[in-house]
């Protein structure tokens, strides 16, 4: 509390390519007592997500940049400790946007009340922005219908396991492509996707496949890009729809590749790939919060985390995203969850 050191994390300067630990710093900042309706809230769980890589860049995109010499921004949950706003009791449970430190004093904005019946963590994966585009992408764009094919990209990662399972929930046959055999064996042994594909390990990425999806390509999740898009836009149906949901394989690129290719097959397929933002569609947040909620506390969702102890190794979590170092959503624990 007041006058507790408040450990933060800002961006120390601009990657060039793949983010280096240089490019981030551990501070000390002396906590201020809240004031006239405001909280101050200790932050319990941090995400770490893929699309922060772009936030480092000074361009503009869909998000914010983060600043140089400012601390870096992401969504969190975390206890109120102290309040001056009626609004908020100390003790109440509450997500925001203000990770990447241990404590924030805040004027209420951007703080959202949570359901301490579920599990804290969960608010930051399977019901929180990663959750919640998974379930928007697959079902308002893949449109899914039982018996389709449905091949999710990076399988093993926070949105995509909820969208294999949502998927054979939903009658599709699944096959899910990740970098390690522990986690295709994952994928097919917990979560019940049919198939799964070791994209590292296959001599051709596209006959695994191939071999995968012997009907073809319905619905495709995407969230690598480069050769995988590749690989799956030769095996694409007609009328396969595609939400565009990430392309990590290219972030960290200083010159984009060449591509994608077989573009082609998407005109004789009328196939439909779409790009989208979850910012754009949080009114559909309660609705999915409801549905997937109430599977996740039956027990017909698993989710997943891969959990990080500590702030100071936040950054180390950050960059393991783009080696596949998570299972499920990647998270920072910054604190003891209340009793």
């Amino acid at each position: 509390m007041p006058g507790t050191v408040n450990r933060q994390i800002l961006l120390a300067a601009r990657p060039v390519g793949a983010p280096r630990p240089s490019d981030f710093k551990l501070v000390e900042a002396t906590l201020p007592e809240p004031g006239p309706a405001e909280v101050l809230v200790r932050n319990i769980y941090m995400s770490v997500d893929p699309y922060m890589r772009g936030r480092m860049n000074d361009r503009r995109s869909y998000a914010k940049p983060w600043e140089v010499g400012q601390p870096a921004d992401g969504r969190a949950v975390g206890e109120v400790m102290k309040s001056n706003d009626p609004r908020f009791k100390p003790g109440a449970i509450v997500s925001s946007m203000l990770g990447w430190r241990e404590y924030f004093v805040s004027t209420g904005e951007g703080l959202t009340p949570l359901d301490r019946s579920l599990p804290l963590v969960s608010y930051l994966g399977v019901l929180g922005v990663p959750g919640f585009t998974g379930w928007y992408g697959l079902k308002e764009i893949g449109q899914p219908t039982a018996g389709e094919t449905l091949v999710v990209s990076g399988a093993a990662g926070a949105s995509d396991t909820l969208v294999v399972q949502l998927g054979k929930l939903l009658g599709c046959r699944v096959v899910g492509t990740a970098g390690t055999d522990d986690k295709c064996k994952w994928l097919t042994n917990e979560l019940g996707a049919d198939a799964a594909v070791n994209y590292r390990r296959v001599p051709d990425l596209f006959e695994a496949l191939r071999d995968a999806c012997p009907k073809g390509v319905d619905i495709y999740f995407e969230n690598v890009g480069g050769a995988m898009l590749d690989a799956v836009l030769r095996l694409v149906n007609p009328f396969a729809r595609i939400p565009l949901c990430g392309m990590i394989s290219q972030y960290n690129l200083e010159t984009p590749e060449p591509g994608p290719r077989y573009m082609m097959n998407m005109v004789g397929n009328r196939v439909r790939m779409q790009g989208f933002i979850i910012s754009d569609h949080f009114d559909r947040y309660p609705a999915f919060l409801a549905e997937v909620g109430s599977a996740v506390k039956a027990g017909r969702i698993k989710h997943e985390v891969t959990v990080v102890e500590g702030i100071d190794n936040a950054v180390k979590a950050f960059l393991g995203l783009f080696s596949g170092d998570n299972v499920g959503k990647m998270v920072v624990k910054l604190g003891p969850e209340p009793r």
